[in-house]
Order: structure tokens, then C-alpha cells, then sequence
């Protein structure tokens, strides 16, 4: 594809927020040949990219290194550095408030402070996950305000984020790139742009067709596993294993995939995405049942979780209270350091409210706050889960030696099925 808009060798990329999403991306373009400035107020992040070290498992320190001393990134805390970019593109937080409504305060401060040095013909992409409407209803304004006009005098548009972190086949560059511009124009420059870093690129119709896609994708996920988490619970009154149920149906080779239950969903989309799209269409009069019943039963099961350990302890004549009980995993799902929204955090905080002794072990985590109280990842060997009167499995990481834990606990409440490739183990294992 030739340039039309965009050259790499001559333009520069902006990104504004340095995590999971940004700092991946802004080492796609760079290495592409763009010049590339990351923007964060996180001081340390900025400090650990110009030194050319990541802090992102996903993103090599090698290639950060490599570009930084090349001159083609280099990150800052200074906003007025937008002002040298050709394109903007903006990956911050969009949290949930407690009542679960959307919380889109990051994007308007981005959006006030890229607009004090925006310029002319500059593309300005938002990529962080958000209700339908928002790129049109919310940030067009803050742009529109200086007189400029959009799809003319700047370009809009938005692309939602779908990384995946801890997945090392599917990466920033290898996976397809939805984009939806305020208008056509602005949808063409944007295609053009990402064309360059990633290997597909897919335009629609407007941006609220790509905000809402984001939140579909995200939605269908916690339906699917809020079915399989309802199936768990309602299979062990049955007496059924609810695992092996899941594996016999996911041999069907049409109109079935396989999901998993687990001790709760974590993360930043699963547990928020669904209720910017539920939020926004109770404001528009329609109440989504489905899709909020879905999250009711997600979020109950660390609660679910505790009534397991619980009824386990008691048929070893231990109560909950003074038990000593091994938390293995706290990131909220495996082989990743990410612990937002995992419930492993709401399980310990619930069981240390019923006065349990609480340690945790995670390869990943080294340390972790809950409620004020640090804890710090112990060292998993025989003596720790022999003296443990529950083992709990939240987080199944490859790195842990289930054989040992099999071998070594007395008791394993597993809510990954990470046992079962264990032959024989000799403590009691009671699965989700």
C-alpha cells in the first residue's frame, strides 16, 4: 500500500497511556519506522521505556530497547508533546464507577489536554473500550470546540483494543483491527494508519458499529462463561463432573465451542464491557435482562468458591475461622502478572473477614494489596503445602508443579481442573 496519508519515515505516532494496550502498540508503529512518543503520568512507566526496559511481559525489553536507541521512541509525562504527532492515539483506563456505570473520566482529561495542542490535519484514534456514542456524544465536542471541523480540519475515529494479554500467538500486529471514523474520511485515514502496523485492518461503518463490536465480543464471553458457571453449581447437585460434561460436548465439530467455568471473571473487560453496553441502553430505555443476568451469576462465584472451601473444611472437622489456607494464583487468569478485577482478590478478602490465616503463592505477583493488608507470594515447596489445611487453585500457572501439590496438600479446593492431569493425588481434591 502506498502512502497517501501517512509516511513512516516522515510522521509520528503519539499514544497516550503506557499499559497493556499503549505500550505494545507504540512499539508496533515504532518498529515499523514511525517515530513514536509515549505519553503516561505514570513517571516510572515513562522512566523504565526511556531506559529502554518493559514492563509488559508481552513486549520484549529487547525491542524496546532496540527503539529507544535508535530514536524511534522515546516516552514522557508532557501532554504538549502531542502537539509533534501526525496521529493520536489514545489507550486509557475506562473503570467502572461502584454503582456500575461507565467511568470515561481518563478519556475526557486525555481529550482536554490533547486538545490545548492539537493542529491541523492530525488523526486522533481512541482505542479504549467505552459505551456506543461516546467518540461522536463526548470527545467530537472537546475538538470541535476550537472552531476545526471535523473530517476538514482533524480526523476522528475509533478502534477498539483487543488484546489479549499472556497469549503469545495472537499479538497487537497479528490481530485484525476494527475501525470506525466519525466520518468516511476520517475511517480512511485511520485504515491507512493501522495498515502499517497490523496485518489486517477491517473499516466500518461509523464509529458506534466499532464501540459496540467491542462490547459484543466481550459480552458474548461473559455469557458464555456465566452459562458454564450456572452448569458447574447446578452439575454438583446433580453429581455430575461438570468438566468432563464441557469436554464430551466440545468433540461436536459444529455449532458448539467450549467454555470453562472458574472461580470468578477478572481483568479489565470481561467484568466491565457488558455494563457500558447494559448502561447505555437502560439510558436509551431498553433494560438488556440477559446480559445482566449473565453478569449476576459471574459475580457471585468467588462467593461460590468460598462455600466450596468452606463445606471442604468442614468435612475435614476444620471451620473456617484459624484454618491456614494456600491461595495458588492471584492474577486473574494464567501465566499473566495482571490481578484487576481478579477474584482471587474478593476470596481473600472474604476469607480473611471469617478469620482465616491467608497465604498466597504466585510466580507472577510478588507481592498484593487487598483491603490495606500487603501479602507476599510465598516460596510453593512441600513444607508450605504440607502445612496448609487448604490448597485453593484460582490461578492454574504452567509453573506450578501439580504433581507436588497432589502429593503434599491434604486438602485442594481446584477451580481450574488444574488436578486432573494428576493421576492419584493423595490429598482430597474437590473440584468446581
Amino acid at each position: 500500500m502506498g502512502a497517501k496519508y501517512f509516511d513512516p519515515k516522515r510522521h509520528t505516532v503519539a499514544v497516550i497511556g503506557l499499559g497493556y494496550v499503549g505500550l505494545p502498540l507504540i512499539v508496533e508503529f515504532a518498529a515499523t519506522g514511525f517515530k513514536g512518543i509515549g505519553v503516561d503520568i505514570d513517571a516510572s512507566k515513562v522512566e523504565s521505556v526511556n531506559s529502554g526496559v518493559s514492563y509488559i511481559p508481552d513486549v520484549p525489553t529487547d525491542d524496546v530497547k532496540r527503539l529507544v536507541k535508535s530514536g524511534k521512541l522515546r516516552a514522557t509525562t508532557d501532554f504538549s508533546e502531542v502537539a509533534k504527532a501526525d496521529a493520536i492515539v489514545i489507550c486509557v483506563p475506562t473503570p467502572l464507577r461502584k454503582t456500575k456505570e461507565p467511568d470515561i473520566s481518563h478519556i475526557l482529561a486525555s481529550c482536554d489536554e490533547i486538545a490545548k495542542h492539537v493542529k491541523r490535519g492530525q488523526l486522533i484514534i481512541l482505542e479504549s473500550t467505552t459505551y456506543p456514542g461516546t467518540t461522536d456524544e463526548v470527545i467530537l465536542p472537546v475538538f470541535e470546540r476550537s472552531g476545526m471541523k471535523v473530517g476538514r480540519d482533524f480526523y476522528l475515529a475509533f478502534s477498539p483494543e483487543r488484546v489479549d494479554p499472556g497469549n503469545k500467538q495472537y499479538l497487537t500486529k497479528n490481530i485484525c483491527k476494527i475501525v470506525g471514523g466519525v466520518t468516511p474520511e476520517c475511517t480512511k485515514r485511520a485504515v491507512e494508519l493501522y495498515g502499517y502496523a497490523v496485518e489486517n485492518v477491517l473499516p466500518t461503518s461509523n464509529a458506534r458499529v466499532a464501540e459496540t463490536a467491542k462490547l459484543l465480543e466481550n459480552t458474548y464471553r461473559s455469557v458464555n462463561i456465566a452459562l458454564v458457571n450456572e452448569l458447574a453449581q447446578m452439575c454438583r447437585y446433580l453429581g455430575i463432573d461438570v468438566w468432563e460434561v464441557i469436554n464430551a460436548a466440545a468433540t461436536k465439530p459444529f455449532g458448539y465451542q467450549a467454555f470453562y467455568p472458574g472461580p470468578g471473571i477478572g481483568g479489565h473487560c470481561i467484568p466491565l464491557d457488558p455494563y457500558y453496553l447494559t448502561w447505555k441502553a437502560r439510558v436509551s430505555g431498553y433494560e438488556a435482562k440477559f446480559i445482566a443476568l449473565a453478569g449476576e451469576i459471574n459475580s457471585n462465584m468467588p462467593h461460590y468458591v468460598i462455600t466450596l472451601i468452606s463445606d471442604a473444611l468442614n468435612e475435614h472437622a476444620k471451620c473456617v475461622k484459624g484454618a491456614r489456607i494456600l491461595i495458588l494464583g492471584v492474577a486473574y487468569k494464567k501465566n499473566v502478572s495482571d490481578t484487576r478485577e481478579s477474584p482471587a482478590i474478593e476470596i481473600i478478602e472474604c476469607l480473611r473477614a471469617k478469620g482465616a490465616k491467608i497465604s498466597y503463592s504466585d510466580p507472577f505477583v510478588p507481592t498484593l494489596d487487598v483491603a490495606g493488608v500487603k501479602h507476599k507470594s510465598v516460596k510453593l515447596d512441600t513444607r508450605v503445602l504440607a502445612n496448609a489445611d487448604c490448597v485453593v487453585i484460582i490461578a492454574n500457572h504452567d509453573g506450578f508443579d501439580y504433581k507436588q501439590i497432589g502429593e503434599h496438600a491434604k486438602l485442594i479446593v481446584d477451580t481450574r481442573n488444574a488436578m486432573n492431569a494428576v493421576r492419584k493425588p493423595k490429598g482430597k481434591v474437590v473440584k468446581l
